[in-house]
């Protein structure tokens, strides 16, 4: 199928951006949103013009990487889905679909599709950590944490800090991130000890990093590639509110 891409084309942080038209010729239906992009910067390529700047790593939805608003929603708006799962069977010959970057000030644009997220790595370096002697491996079985506990845990830590939340969100809040960066480990035997100053001071770097405020809309659930629930949000505000 052939396919018309009106993609944000931004050649740095200090120049303008606009939309451009570009082409995408036989698509097949079982290439990835991200290998479509590949094909057409191919093209772009053997006729000497720039190619289209994205971000993209493991293309396994693990990654977090592949940060594309597409036709408005973040990742393509398939349910559990990052944008390198997106698929082209998703689409029709002769459908229009506009790509853009995240929009948020916090993620300032570096070039066309790619914004620099480093936002996110300062938040995690104030806090997202536990500070353990890790010396012998212990026994499976030396520390008990009960099931209901683990499975939170294990849900919180699938977060793979994407930045969809921040983008879907008209507030561009980091809430949901944060939570589930907190929450992980917070839940867990390991991340008790320090939980009070964990959350005090990512709140306060989400903060400082110019991040909105949660206003509870859902959207930021609603386009998570790994459907991190709200709870986790309440979960933290709980845990701030008595730190």
């Amino acid at each position: 199928m052939n396919l018309t891409l009106k993609v944000w084309r931004q050649k740095s942080a200090n120049s303008p951006g606009r939309f451009q038209d570009h082409t995408a010729r036989n698509v097949m239906p079982d290439m990835s949103f991200l290998e479509m992009l590949d094909v057409v910067n191919e093209e772009l390529a053997e006729r000497g013009e720039e190619p289209i700047a994205f971000d993209s790593d493991c293309r396994e939805g693990i990654c977090g990487a592949c940060s594309l608003v597409i036709n408005g929603i973040p990742h393509g708006g398939n349910a559990g889905t990052a944008t390198c799962q997106l698929h082209m069977r998703h689409f029709h010959d002769g459908q229009t679909i506009t790509i853009e970057p995240w929009r948020a000030r916090a993620f300032p644009p570096v070039k066309d599709l790619v914004v620099d997220r480093s936002a996110f790595d300062r938040i995690i370096q104030s806090g997202g950590f536990v500070s353990v002697n890790t010396g012998g491996t212990p026994d499976a079985n030396a520390l008990p944490i009960p099931k209901v506990d683990q499975e939170l845990a294990m849900d919180a830590a699938a977060c793979i800090g994407c930045g969809a939340c921040v983008a879907a969100c008209k507030n561009a809040s980091a809430m949901l991130f944060v939570a589930a960066k907190v929450q992980h480990l917070a839940l867990l035997p390991q991340g008790k000890v320090e939980a009070n100053r964990r959350v005090l001071s990512m709140v306060e770097a989400m903060d400082a990093e110019g991040f909105g405020a949660c206003s509870v809309t859902g959207s930021c659930e609603a386009v998570c590639p790994k459907q991190i629930s709200l709870d986790f949000i309440s979960r933290m505000n709980r845990d701030y509110l008595k730190a």
